[in-house]
């Protein structure tokens, strides 16, 4: 079962495969990022901080430290369509993190 992020305001953004699932895939199902650490944090496939989960959200931190470069995981094979996880609602505001770009969010 695909567990879902949310952008702020609702709308999908990303999914994993599994709760421990350590890639993160946009709603179309295109491998974007990982979490090299095991932890909220999520990078690019470049290594760069892409986003960080709230909950169920995927936010940007305005203010995130470097962590060093966490390597390259392999690919992660396809994903599949996650089918359409519906509308989150407001999720209000958060203090230190604001919405991660559409253009991150692309496969």
């Amino acid at each position: 079962m695909a567990i879902f992020y949310f952008s702020s305001v609702g709308n999908p953004v990303a999914f994993r495969r599994t709760e421990n699932d350590r890639f993160l895939f946009d709603k179309t199902g295109n491998w974007i990022g990982w979490f090299p650490w095991g932890d909220s944090d999520a990078v690019d496939k470049d290594g760069n901080y892409l986003g960080t989960t709230v909950g169920n959200r995927l936010l940007k931190r305005d203010f995130h430290h470097y962590r060093g470069y966490p390597g390259f995981p392999g690919f992660p094979g396809f994903a599949g369509y996650p089918g359409y996880p519906g509308f989150a609602g407001f999720g209000g505001h958060q203090a230190g993190y604001s919405d991660v770009p559409d253009s991150r969010l692309k496969g």
